[in-house]
């Protein structure tokens, strides 16, 4: 807390009165009058109440029960914990509890796995995307075919892929520790953190399958089967009713519970819900999976698919873009959109979903060639342009992306080509693409900064215009 909210606070106020208070920049979600009343009710009444006896007993045996599922989680994830917030919360009730434990020790030989040394300095980063990044980087390098040239990248990669994949289920009773399955899952970063994730797993799914259908003197043996199977089968667990997946877990909380969220700063911060990002990963995935195994689960992979892309159609905005949750913003969530559509065959003549998609994204585009999306769009759900209009490689190779896999080549290659021609005068002497804003995004308000996207996409768009454009144009002249 600093700033203006500072000023104003009593030099004799307790913690509890100051608590509350937010510096104007970072009121993101300001609090319900229900939820200051709650907290206020259950420091002034409750708590002095619980701390005498008999009530006492309630609230020891409810401690107990607290430390318990820290421990879970902690034993569940190597000490890594769901991410570096929820980190730093058990290492704290670690060292409440005991100082000289075990367990905190454990905690504090697991934070270097959050640091992230920048420019600027070291910092603390909220997760690890070792395996959301390797299977983007996987993706990019294959589309460019040059797959014998870096043959010892693939292998590599490929043993990173099969070793990061989760292999059991939460320890004991995971169910009544609120856990869901995870044998097969991939995680955000890798094994230790055992957390499944719906758009993870897709990703790896993906990867994994297409590095099954080349050689293996080039990548190294491929995964077994049952591996595949236990992937789709964490997949298939997690879709919602409506056609949608969540990100970590099937929904099963109300929407009401949103309104006592204590976090000034995020949004849509407490429960579980669908994302257009995942849903189409999992298309993706579960389309190439069945490509490759035609007779496994057949009717339940298809019903999902055929409601994913339900899902992804009906949550398209009015003007024709998808709200990204997970990156800044529309271009994002447009890409990811059109990625799924165009998996199950959508395409620009057969789809005006995507004729649409493509019309928002031409008229986003900059007299540049490129595009760029400031982060105010994630927070004020309206498109704004970086400042000074601007373009990102990062967004303009997102929305390349759409449009070639929507189909606008076929109709007019034109804005493609000024586009990838921004990609190609931007990249540098040693080969590196410059570092620019911030892409990444969760809870609406909070960026994430994923310094090796600078290099995967525009690699990955490159790779795809020379395939889906340029080879194209020449097949057909």
């Amino acid at each position: 807390m600093s700033g203006q909210a500072a000023i104003h606070c009593p030099q004799n106020s307790g913690f509890f009165l100051i608590s509350s208070l937010c510096i104007q920049e970072d009121l993101y979600y300001p609090h319900p009058l229900m939820q200051d009343m709650l907290w206020d009710f259950l420091h002034h009444v409750a708590e002095p109440i619980l701390t005498h006896w008999p009530f006492s007993k309630l609230r020891e045996k409810a401690l107990k029960a607290a430390i318990g599922r820290v421990r879970y989680e902690d034993e569940n994830t190597r000490y890594l914990c769901i991410g570096s917030i929820i980190k730093i919360l058990c290492l704290l009730a670690h060292w409440v509890e005991d100082p000289n434990s075990d367990s905190y020790k454990l905690h504090l030989a697991r934070l270097p796995d959050n640091y992230w040394v920048a420019e600027d300095g070291l910092k603390l980063q909220s997760f690890g995307s070792q395996m959301w990044d390797a299977a983007f980087a996987i993706q990019a390098i294959l589309s460019c075919n040059l797959n014998e040239e870096y043959g010892s990248t693939l292998r590599k990669s490929h043993e990173f892929v099969k070793a990061s994949q989760v292999q059991e289920n939460p320890s004991g009773d995971f169910k009544a520790m609120y856990r869901h399955i995870s044998k097969g899952a991939w995680t955000f970063s890798m094994q230790d953190h055992g957390w499944q994730v719906s758009d993870c797993t897709a990703e790896g799914l993906k990867v994994a399958l297409l590095f099954s259908q080349m050689s293996q003197d080039l990548v190294g043996e491929k995964m077994e089967t049952d591996r595949f199977y236990d992937a789709v089968n964490v997949i298939l667990s997690l879709q919602s009713s409506n056609g949608g997946f969540p990100a970590w877990e099937p929904q099963r909380a109300y929407r009401w519970l949103e309104k006592f969220n204590p976090t000034e700063f995020f949004e849509d911060a407490l429960i579980e819900r669908d994302y257009v990002e995942c849903t189409s990963s999992v298309v993706q995935a579960l389309a190439l999976f069945r490509k490759f195994y035609p007779k496994h689960r057949r009717t339940e992979i298809d019903s999902s698919i055929s409601n994913a892309i339900q899902y992804i159609e009906d949550v398209q905005e009015p003007d024709g873009s998808w709200y990204g949750h997970w990156g800044i913003c529309y271009t994002y969530g447009t890409w990811f959109a059109v990625g799924g559509l165009a998996a199950c065959g959508r395409n620009y003549r057969n789809c005006p979903a995507l004729r649409k998609t493509c019309e928002f994204l031409l008229s986003k585009q900059l007299p540049n060639g490129g595009w760029g999306e400031s982060y105010l769009s994630s927070q004020n759900k309206v498109w704004t342009n970086i400042e000074g209009n601007r373009a990102n490689l990062v967004q303009t190779a997102w929305a390349l992306l759409s449009l070639i896999d929507a189909g606008q080549a076929e109709i007019d290659p034109i804005p493609i080509h000024h586009g990838v021609r921004v990609m190609i005068n931007a990249q540098m002497e040693d080969g590196d693409f410059p570092q620019q804003e911030i892409t990444g995004v969760f809870m609406r308000n909070c960026t994430l900064n994923y310094s090796s996207y600078r290099n995967i996409f525009p690699i990955w768009v490159l790779g795809e215009y020379r395939r889906q454009v340029l080879f194209a144009q020449n097949l057909s002249a």
